[in-house]
């Protein structure tokens, strides 16, 4: 086997991947279109921009040789804050290429979120969209220490755009193995303190291929549509590495996801696949009972990020006539590893195990429950990643020879189906992304009014899932709406924006434990 390549044997299910010795996987995912004729075929559109494989290949190497011009050294970070374009797409392959870590990171962040992620890294550069200047530039400056590159994807002085114009379009692969590093995800835990996940070269090879070729059934001819960004792992399999191991064509959109931005999208692009949350297809629906909007080129949708309820299910068949087909996945898998699909789907459950993966059910005794019964998610398969960085302790709680702690309670019905029943601690999942109560709590706290605070998840009319906030106010004659709209207010200029509480209880007291611990059963029954 040449080096760099991989052999799939689709004869079997799931497929048989084999890698040579020699592994990029940068090649695959780029050079390989080359060299199968796709030169002229459009992979990416962004906008007024069409990007065609010849000249993603050449950026993603004048990328990668500005990346080395700098002195990044293989195995070295970059963490990058970059808008959902082109130049994701240069950098990240372009890292990888050159045998440096990409390291994609929340958009959605505040400066001290930065901060951590930089000094927790440990990364050399930073690469950022200038969009998020304002949160990035303080927390570059606040980073002890700081990367010895920063710059902006475009602009003035110093920019990606800059350094690849005087950069070679011509990039041998580093060398690496299948099971080597590659890039890094960060994904909250149950603290919310950020964690990196590291993943490897074969990983995206792996969840392209089970879940993108042989549970969608991706082809050539697809385009891709997501609303979900490329720093998810949900994002990057969906608009950047599924369409690009099967040939297709990756839309983006740089701004926020809204029903009328995403309805735009759809109309002029004419996507035939559309992934998003629960969350924006019930704003889609509602959006649709007040206007009629063009979906007809879409033929299948795919919803993750949080439970799809069947209802939101049901009425988007209706109203749109495609299916959305639920399934569960994670940062530490990279992406879906329990699905519905084109031809087996139960509304309401995240569908079937993706061939590739295992899953197994376990009780408060570490033993196997029995169907029907409901326990903690436990996953193997070929793309969950090595560790955490610099976090053994998380990694020995989470990932256990050859498991990984989903964290999630399910239940696997009898007909080898699941469903999800909630998480096993305090975290929510907001329009598709994990939330900790603890970090809304403490921004609550900050305002001079509050004395104390707790936030649980509580259901919307749509059964999607939202901060509620109970609060304690040092002068309880306080409370009303003019103390709601100040917390309110406080919350939306101090947390990410989907994190702010969309309920406000004001309470003389919260229930606690002996120890003084907030008991957050007892609100989510009072809410």
């Amino acid at each position: 086997m040449r080096d760099h390549t991989v052999s799939v044997d689709r004869s079997s299910t799931p497929s048989t991947l084999a890698f040579a010795a020699t592994f990029n996987v940068a090649v695959p995912f780029i050079d390989r279109h080359l060299d199968e004729g796709r030169a002229d075929k459009v992979a990416i559109r962004a906008g007024a921009e069409d990007v065609t494989y010849a000249r993603l290949a050449a950026n993603v190497n004048r990328a990668g040789n500005a990346l080395l011009g700098l002195g990044l050294a293989p195995g070295e970070r970059m963490v990058m804050m970059v808008k959902d374009c082109p130049a994701f797409f240069y950098l990240f392959w372009g890292a990888i290429k050159a045998g440096i870590v990409p390291v994609p990171i929340s958009t959605l962040l505040r400066a001290a979120d930065y901060t951590f992620a930089l000094e927790d890294s440990g990364c050399t550069a930073c690469a950022y969209s200038p969009e998020f200047a304002a949160e990035v530039v303080p927390g570059l400056e606040a980073a002890d220490p700081g990367p010895a590159h920063r710059f902006a994807t475009e602009g003035e002085g110093t920019t990606l755009a800059a350094l690849m114009a005087g950069a070679s379009d011509a990039l041998d692969a580093a060398a690496a193995t299948a099971t080597d590093d590659c890039f890094w995800l960060y994904s909250s835990g149950t603290t919310g303190t950020p964690k990196g996940a590291v993943h490897a070269q074969r990983d995206m090879v792996v969840t392209s291929e089970h879940y993108g070729a042989n549970t969608l059934g991706l082809r050539e001819d697809d385009v891709c549509f997501s609303a979900a960004k490329l720093f998810f792992a949900y994002g990057l399999g969906n608009a950047m590495t599924f369409p690009l191991w099967v040939g297709a064509t990756a839309v983006l959109l740089p701004g926020p996801p809204s029903p009328a931005s995403t309805f735009e999208v759809i109309e002029t692009y004419k996507p035939s696949v559309f992934f998003g949350v629960p969350t924006l297809y019930a704003a889609q629906l509602k959006a649709l009972e007040a206007e009629t909007r063009d979906l007809a080129s879409l033929r299948v949708c795919v919803s993750a990020g949080e439970a799809l309820p069947a209802a939101i299910y049901r009425r988007w068949k209706e109203r749109v006539g495609v299916d959305i087909l639920d399934g569960i996945g994670s940062t530490e898998a990279l992406h879906i590893f329990i699905s519905n699909r084109p031809d087996d789907i139960k509304p309401g459950s995240s569908g079937r195990v993706v061939p590739g993966y295992r899953a197994r059910i376990l009780g408060d005794d570490g033993e196997e429950v029995k169907p029907g019964d409901s326990g903690r998610l436990m996953i193997a398969g070929d793309s969950t990643a090595k560790h955490y960085w610099n976090n053994p302790a998380k990694t020995a709680a989470t990932m256990v020879e050859g498991w990984l702690d989903t964290g999630d309670t399910y239940i696997g019905d009898a007909d080898g189906t699941y469903l999800y029943c909630g998480r096993n601690d305090d975290m929510m999942k907001v329009g598709g992304i994990w939330c900790s109560p603890f970090e809304i709590e403490a921004k609550l706290i900050e305002h001079p009014k509050v004395l104390e605070a707790a936030v649980v998840g509580r259901a919307d009319a749509d059964e999607l899932i939202k901060p509620e906030a109970f609060v304690v106010l040092n002068d309880p004659a306080e409370a009303g709406e003019a103390t709601t709209e100040e917390l309110l207010q406080h919350c939306k200029r101090g947390l990410a924006k989907y994190k702010y509480p969309r309920w406000f209880n004001f309470v003389e007291s919260l229930p606690k434990t002996a120890t003084g611990k907030i008991q957050r059963f007892k609100l989510r029954a009072a809410g």
